[in-house]
C-alpha cells in the first residue's frame, strides 16, 4: 500500500513522540472535510499539535525518504500544479538542472524558504552566517580566496570540532580540505548563496584593513574617509538614519537604530562644513547654497558586502547652521516576505483571503513615517506576482527593484508627473496598480478611479489607523459611496522594539500596567511577559531589532453602511469591532508584548490608545480564529 507524503511523515512524528495515533486520525477527519485540499501537516500546524520549528527539528532527525518536491508540496510552500510545471521543465531541458533552481527561477518559491526545507530533508541545520558574530580567530590561518573557492566559511568552533556555513554540506572535497586546514573535526550547516557571499565578501574587507598600511592622507582625503566611516558605520549598526546636527558649540553625528536615535561621534564645529559639504557633492546638492533647505540622494556601495545603497538627503538651515538628515535604504531590507510579518495568524489569513486576493478594489497600508508601510507594500506586491498577472507602479522614487514586474520612477523635473504617469499607466494594460503613496487629494482620485476601472490599487498613507484612513478620505472630498464600493481593506501598522533574545528575562506586570491594559492577574499565569536587562548586543537598551504590530479592517456590509450614513469614528470603529473581528493596534501589540516580543512600556509609548482593550484571551482567540 503506497502511503501518501503527509501520511508517511506523519507515521514518522508518531515513532518520534511529536503526535499520537489519535491526534493523527483527527487530523485526517478533518482534511476530509474540508472543501479546499489543505495538506495534512498544515492541518495540524493548524492544530497547534506542534510549532513548526518543533516540527523542521523533528524532519532533521528522521532519515526521509521523501522527494524534496513531495516535501515542499506538503508542507504548502508551493502546488502539485506548480510541482508538475517545474517538473515538466526539467524534463525538457537538454542539460540537466536542478529541481530547486528550477523552481527559484519560475518565482515559486524563495531560494531562503526553498534552502530551509532542504535543511530538513538532508537532515542539517539551517544557518546564514553573520559575518558580525563569526568567530575572527578562525579566520586567521584561511585566506578568504579558498572560503570563495571551495563555497564555506567557518562560523564557530566548540572544542575539537569547527562548524562551517557551507552551500553543500555533503561536499566530501570540501570536508576534507576544511578539516585538514584546521585539523579537527568538521560539522557543516547550510546556508544561502547571497549570505554566504555576504559574508565571504565581508571577510576579503577585514583582512584587508587588518593588513594594509597606514599612510599620509590629505586633508580632503581625511573628510572623504571620515564621511565614510559614518556610513559605513551605520550601516553595519544596522541603523536606518544619521542625523549630522550643527550645535552651537560641536557638530553632533547621532544613528538611528530600532526607532530610538543614538550618540555616534562628536566633531568640532569647524569641521561641520566640510563634511556637509562633501555629502552635498555626493548627493548633487548646490554645495554654494546654505540660506535654503535642499533635497538629494546617492548611492553608497558597502565596502564589505558589495551592496548598493541608496541614501536619501536632507539638508535643513537651523540658527547655527546646516543640519543634515540621512535615510538609508537597504534594498535587500525592504523585502520581507507577506509569511515573515508578524501580523496574528488569523489576521494574516483574512488579509490574504479578503484583501490581497480580491480581483477589484483599494487596498490602503497607513501609518507614519517610519513605520514600515513601504515594506508591507512590497511584500504585497511581491506576494501578488506572478506569470499570470501585469502589475505597474508609480514610485516617488522606487526603493526597491522587484523581478517581474514594471516600475516607474517619477520624475517632476523633467514633466514624468504622478497624473502624466497615471493616463499612461491604465493604458498599460495593468491587472494590479500600486501607487506608491496618497499624499493628496488628486492621488486619491486617481485610486479611487483606478479601483472603479476594474483594477487592483495597493497604496499607502499617512494616517493614525485604520478608521482615521477613511476619514482622511473623506475629508478629501471623496464620496462617502466612492470609499465604500472601492476601499476593501485598510491596514494600519507601527514598528515596535523587539526584546534582545541575549539578555531576555521574565518580567511581572505592575499593577498599574495590569490596569492601564484590562490585564488580570490570571492572565499573567500562562503568558511571558519579558524585559531586556541590557546586554553589549543590544547595546545594553534591552531591545534588538523591531516588529510590526497591525490592525487590520475589512470593509463589510455594516462598515460601509456606517461610512454611507456619515457615521462619526467611534461608531465606526465599535461597528467594525462587532462586526469584522478588528483588533486594534493597542490590542495587537499587548498580545506580542504577552509573547515576550515586545514590552508593555513600548505598546504605551508608541500606539494609540483610542478606547479600552478588550481581555487577554478575547484579543488571543480572535487573532487565532480561523484555526479553530
Amino acid at each position: 500500500m503506497n502511503l501518501d507524503t503527509g501520511t508517511t511523515i506523519s507515521q514518522l512524528l508518531i515513532k518520534a513522540g511529536l503526535i499520537n495515533e489519535k491526534q493523527f486520525l483527527h487530523a485526517n477527519r478533518v482534511r476530509s472535510k474540508l472543501a479546499e485540499h489543505k495538506t495534512l501537516l498544515n492541518i495540524m500546524l493548524s492544530l497547534e499539535y506542534f510549532t513548526e520549528e518543533q516540527l523542521n527539528n523533528a524532519l532533521r532527525q528522521m532519515n526521509l525518504e521523501v522527494r524534496l518536491g513531495d516535501l515542499l508540496v506538503e508542507l504548502g510552500d508551493i502546488t502539485s500544479i506548480q510541482l508538475e510545471n517545474a517538473l515538466r521543465i526539467q524534463k525538457s531541458l537538454s542539460v540537466r538542472k536542478k529541481l530547486g533552481k528550477i523552481l527559484i527561477e519560475q518565482h515559486y518559491i524563495k531560494e531562503k524558504r526553498l534552502i530551509q526545507v532542504l535543511s530538513s530533508q538532508l537532515g542539517f541545520h539551517y544557518l546564514d552566517p553573520d559575518f558580525n558574530k563569526i568567530d575572527k580567530s578562525l579566520l586567521n590561518d584561511i585566506p578568504p580566496k579558498l572560503c570563495e573557492d571551495y563555497k564555506f566559511i567557518p562560523i564557530k568552533s566548540d572544542k575539537n570540532i569547527v562548524f562551517i556555513a557551507c552551500l553543500d554540506p555533503r561536499d566530501k572535497k570540501m570536508l576534507h580540505v576544511v578539516s585538514s586546514n584546521f585539523h579537527c573535526k568538521v560539522m557543516p550547516v547550510i546556508c544561502c548563496q547571497e549570505a554566504l557571499t555576504e559574508a565571504i565578501n565581508k571577510f576579503n574587507y577585514y583582512k584587508k584593513i587588518n593588513t594594509g598600511n597606514t599612510k599620509e592622507l590629505s586633508e580632503e582625503k581625511i573628510i572623504i574617509n571620515q564621511v565614510e566611516e559614518i556610513l559605513y558605520s551605520a550601516i553595519q549598526l544596522d541603523a536606518s538614519d544619521i542625523h549630522i546636527e550643527t550645535l552651537h558649540d560641536k557638530v553632533r553625528v547621532r544613528f538611528r537604530r530600532d526607532g530610538v536615535l543614538f550618540p555616534f561621534k562628536q566633531f568640532d564645529k569647524a569641521k561641520g562644513p566640510c563634511l556637509i559639504g562633501r555629502l552635498k557633492v555626493l548627493s548633487q546638492a548646490d554645495i554654494a547654497e546654505r540660506r535654503r533647505h535642499q533635497d538629494g540622494k546617492f548611492e553608497f556601495k558597502d565596502p564589505s558586502s558589495g551592496a548598493v545603497i541608496d541614501i536619501r538627503c536632507s539638508f535643513y538651515i537651523s540658527i547655527y547652521g546646516e543640519k543634515v538628515c540621512l535615510r538609508i535604504l537597504k534594498r535587500k531590507a525592504l523585502f520581507l516576505n507577506i509569511n515573515e510579518t508578524t501580523m496574528a495568524p488569523a489576521v494574516l489569513e483574512r488579509f490574504k483571503q479578503d484583501a490581497l486576493d480580491i480581483p477589484t478594489g483599494v487596498v490602503l497600508i497607513t501609518g507614519p513615517t517610519g513605520s514600515g508601510k513601504t515594506t508591507t507594500l512590497y511584500s504585497c506586491v511581491d506576494y501578488l506576482n506572478n506569470n499570470e498577472v501585469s502589475i505597474i507602479t508609480a514610485e516617488e522614487p522606487v526603493e526597491y527593484v522587484i523581478d517581474g514586474i514594471t516600475q516607474c520612477s517619477l520624475n517632476p523635473k523633467i514633466g514624468l508627473t504622478f497624473e502624466e504617469t497615471l493616463r499612461h499607466m491604465v493604458r498599460q494594460d495593468p491587472d494590479v496598480i500600486v501607487l506608491g503613496e496618497i499624499r493628496d487629494n488628486l492621488s486619491a482620485e486617481a485610486a479611487i478611479q483606478a479601483a472603479l476601472t476594474g483594477h487592483k490599487v495597493l497604496t499607502t498613507f499617512h494616517t493614525e489607523d485604520t478608521i482615521g484612513g477613511l476619514l482622511r478620505l473623506m475629508n478629501m472630498n471623496i464620496e462617502s459611496f466612492l470609499i465604500s464600493s472601492t476601499i476593501i481593506s485598510v491596514l494600519a501598522q507601527r514598528l515596535l522594539r523587539r526584546v534582545c533574545l541575549q539578555c531576555a528575562q521574565p518580567y511581572q506586570p505592575k499593577p498599574l500596567e495590569l490596569l492601564r491594559f484590562n490585564l488580570q492577574s490570571s492572565d499573567l499565569q500562562n503568558e511571558n511577559f519579558q524585559i531586556g536587562k541590557g546586554c553589549e548586543q543590544c547595546a545594553y537598551t534591552g531591545y534588538h531589532g523591531r516588529i510590526g504590530v497591525y490592525e487590520l479592517l475589512v470593509l463589510n456590509e455594516r462598515v460601509k453602511d456606517a461610512i454611507l450614513s456619515n457615521r462619526p469614528s467611534f461608531e465606526i470603529r465599535r461597528i467594525s469591532i462587532e462586526t469584522s473581528g478588528l483588533i486594534t493596534l493597542q490590542e495587537d501589540g499587548i498580545d506580542k508584548a504577552s509573547l515576550g516580543l515586545t514590552t508593555l512600556l513600548e505598546v504605551q509609548r508608541m500606539l494609540p490608545h483610542v478606547e479600552k482593550p478588550r481581555p487577554l484571551q478575547e484579543i488571543k482567540r480572535l487573532g487565532r480564529s480561523y484555526l479553530l
